[in-house]
């Protein structure tokens, strides 16, 4: 099932995708609306949000990276996260901010200690993450710092979350970008250094997981800037197709 949060008349909503139209959602009082009728929240409240740096070798190749022999996390704060079709602010005056098309895994379960095998166990389902940095700030591509990673509007996810046991095969997903209807990046979760059953058991051999917490797992090759106005699509397949515009920054107001 795909499964999604949204405002709608005032309140929020919990909401599933109409059977074979991702453009259509059903509320739980049986009502049916458009895509465009609804403002599109995460589609699960943020916990602990994890992020990967470097977790394709593409793209570390494409960087001039050695692959990493260990997973590079980070951490990302909630304020980052915004919904399907919203806007993603670009800081004024920054030379290079790219997308990133990622899968995220959400824990289902509270999980310690969790051996690569049983991994899948404590999986909810997955999600769509575009994952916006900002270059300019980049000061170690091995552990990002707040001002490229952790920014106001800038990791879109969504817009759906979809059930572990409808997603065969998490491994073997097709991922692409397009900015403005252009392909400008495509991959495949297969090519993932450290896989989801490794970053599972790696993360809970240190520290307990929770429920609601995330595991963005990086992207593939093909990062190109994006400007105000552009329109930047990530989609992974059997997952979902997010939409995210990018907005220029505006002056902030006078203190009252």
């Amino acid at each position: 099932m795909k499964r999604a949060r949204i405002a709608y008349d005032g309140a929020i909503h919990a909401a599933t995708a109409v059977p074979g139209d991702d453009t259509r959602l059903q509320l739980a009082d049986g009502r049916v609306l458009h895509e465009n009728e609804v403002i599109w929240l995460p589609p699960v409240e943020p916990r602990t949000i994890f992020a990967l740096g470097l977790n394709y070798a593409d793209h570390a190749k494409e960087l001039a990276f050695k692959a990493p022999e260990e997973p590079l996390a980070f951490l990302k704060g909630p304020n980052t996260l915004i919904g399907h079709r919203a806007h993603t602010v670009r800081p004024a005056g920054v030379a290079f901010m790219h997308y990133e098309c990622e899968l995220v895994v959400v824990i289902g379960k509270t999980a310690r200690d969790v051996p690569r095998e049983r991994a899948y166990e404590v999986v909810a389902g997955y999600t769509v993450a575009n994952d916006y940095a900002i270059r300019d700030y980049l000061e170690n591509y091995y552990r990002p710092n707040l001002r490229v990673k952790s920014r106001d509007t800038c990791t879109p996810i969504g817009p759906w979350l979809v059930d572990r046991d409808d997603v065969p095969d998490p491994m073997n997903l097709t991922l692409r970008t397009t900015v403005n209807g252009r392909v400008t990046q495509g991959g495949s979760t297969r090519d993932m250094i450290f896989d989801i059953p490794a970053l599972i058991a790696w993360f809970s051999s240190f520290m307990t997981l929770e429920a609601g917490d995330m595991i963005l797992t990086g992207t593939p090759e093909g990062l190109a800037d994006t400007q105000p106005g552009d329109e930047v699509v990530t989609e992974i397949e059997g997952i979902g197709r997010l939409v995210s515009t990018i907005a220029a920054e505006q002056p902030s107001k006078e203190p009252a």
